[in-house]
């Protein structure tokens, strides 16, 4: 029997290697995103997106994924010390390319830094979606007027433009352009 693809390691907060979180959060913030509701792919131990949106007067909510372990233990702590972030902020572990629709709500804004960094061969031992099928699946999920924001400086970020292309094929979406690291995608039907 296959076994989950897990990372087993955890990713500090660190600005200069990967900015992605600390970017769309200067986004959210430009664009005085209010009562928002955001789907977060990577947490990292610093769960800054959900902390900082949680201690915001924005009003936002955030839902987090992480294959690590030790990124959700982090989580369990935080929640522990304060029982308030869980009113906004929600995280759980598990593999991104196991989601489902039914279980999600409607989203303002997904963020897929990581789209094409974590997927293996592993994933297909259980029949997971590819990095396309995940992001195509989220896509139905956003809201009119929603928006997917890729992290151009992703170290596989070749794979995400060409989910990026292949999403603009086949849903409406078109690009509205770039925040620091970040590539926006909106969806157009509205």
């Amino acid at each position: 029997m296959s076994k989950l693809n897990f990372w087993n390691s955890t990713w500090p907060l660190d600005e200069a290697q990967c900015p992605c979180d600390l970017h769309f959060l200067d986004y959210l913030q430009s664009r005085n995103a209010q009562s928002s509701t955001i789907f977060h792919f990577g947490t990292g131990n610093h769960h800054i997106v959900g902390l900082r949106l949680a201690q915001s007067d924005s009003n936002c909510a955030v839902l987090g994924i992480t294959a690590s372990p030790q990124e959700y233990e982090d989580y369990v702590r935080l929640l522990i010390d304060n029982p308030q972030l869980g009113r906004s902020y929600k995280a759980w572990f598990g593999d991104i390319y196991q989601l489902d629709a039914r279980l999600l709500p409607m989203f303002d804004y997904i963020t897929l830094f990581h789209v094409g960094e974590f997927r293996t061969a592993e994933n297909d031992r259980y029949g997971a979606l590819t990095d396309l099928e995940m992001t195509l699946l989220l896509a139905d999920q956003v809201k009119p007027g929603g928006e997917i924001l890729f992290y151009t400086g992703s170290y596989a970020y070749d794979i995400a433009e060409r989910v990026e292309a292949e999403l603009l094929r086949q849903r409406p979406f078109e690009r509205r352009g770039t925040f620091k690291s970040l590539q926006i995608l909106g969806r157009s039907d509205f």
